[in-house]
């Protein structure tokens, strides 16, 4: 599935991919309490989300048992990346470097997370080619 045709989950509905990629193939009964844990979710409100969800193809489910069991359809990565995307162009005019101060400037930020992020920019910067001009006059 191209970036392009990734459906584009609801807030709702990535914190049941978000269960989902955390615990693999789940029950409905699953999904809903650890949704619960963070907040009041009725069971039947789960059960509409995970059937829509199903409808649009963000979830694949086994009902080859009286239990449904339902998986991700769409891989995190690439939802995230679609999200990402999507946030920067609404919230940032395509400009990850704003993206980038508001996420580090809106939060603290632990001395671990900051070494991480300098060696991906290590890398990153590693991994592009030379862009200096070739001034070679041959």
């Amino acid at each position: 599935m191209g970036k392009k045709n990734v459906p584009r989950p609801t807030e709702s509905e990535l914190e049941i991919l978000q269960v989902l990629w955390q615990h693999g193939p789940s029950t409905v009964r699953l999904v809903n309490d650890e949704l619960s844990k963070r907040r009041e979710v009725g069971y039947t409100t789960t059960l509409k989300l995970l059937q829509l969800m199903h409808e649009k193809g963000i979830v694949d489910r086994d009902d080859s048992s009286r239990t449904h069991v339902y998986r991700p359809a769409l891989r995190e990565q690439e939802t995230q990346g679609v999200l990402i995307d999507r946030l920067l162009e609404a919230a940032f005019g395509g400009s990850a470097l704003k993206l980038v101060q508001q996420a580090l400037g809106n939060r603290k930020t632990s001395r671990e997370e900051l070494d991480q992020i300098r060696d991906l920019l290590d890398q990153m910067d590693s991994d592009q080619p030379d862009q200096t001009p070739n001034t070679d006059p041959k």
